[in-house]
């Protein structure tokens, strides 16, 4: 399975070509978010890349969602609760509250893939993006926020018309025990 010019992580890797072998994506488009290397991999139904760009992710490093995280105010979250949970995900396009298109990634937990937004200005969330270092892409309530372009020209023209799956990579625990992958 072809990642084009960017060369994935080794579990990056072994979940896409699991996930074609098995169809788990059930012919549907799939992107495959790899935490370590702070990175969005986009495909089509048939496994074709469509692109890939980095993210921000979840400023606290975790597999699982605080209990309780997808009820409580921004406020109220504190930093070690800032968590991108590991897993698959049945993902559409929807809104968030202020009313901007965004692919809800787990409706329960208010986890969303969408486009970067501008934040405080001393995030630096653009710079953080554009940035070689991986080490400064932690910073978000747990949601992955990505490059507008990359938002705009592949997210929403992928999931515009269906449902599709996100797999989010481990930090922590196993690849294999997360997706129930044989060894």
């Amino acid at each position: 399975m072809g990642f084009g010019t960017d060369v994935p992580s080794s579990d990056a890797q072994l979940l896409a070509d699991w996930v074609m072998a098995t169809r788990d994506h059930a012919d549907q488009p799939f992107v495959i978010i790899d935490k370590i290397k702070a990175k969005v991999f986009a495909f089509d139904s048939r496994g074709v890349l469509l692109g890939a760009a980095p993210a921000l992710l979840g400023l606290a490093q975790g597999d699982d969602n605080p209990p309780g995280i997808g009820d409580k105010p921004l406020s109220m979250i504190t930093p070690a609760e800032r968590i991108t949970p590991s897993g698959r995900f049945v993902a559409a396009l929807g809104h968030d509250l202020g009313k901007q298109d965004i692919l809800w990634v787990d409706y329960a937990s208010a986890i969303s893939l969408h486009r970067v937004i501008p934040g405080k200005a001393s995030d630096g969330r653009f710079q953080r993006l554009a940035s070689a270092s991986t080490l400064d892409n932690r910073i978000s309530y747990g949601c992955i926020n990505v490059p507008v372009d990359f938002y705009e020209g592949v997210i929403r023209p992928a999931f515009r018309a269906t449902t599709g799956i996100v797999y989010v990579l481990p930090e922590h625990k196993s690849v294999h025990e997360v997706f129930s992958i044989p060894r």
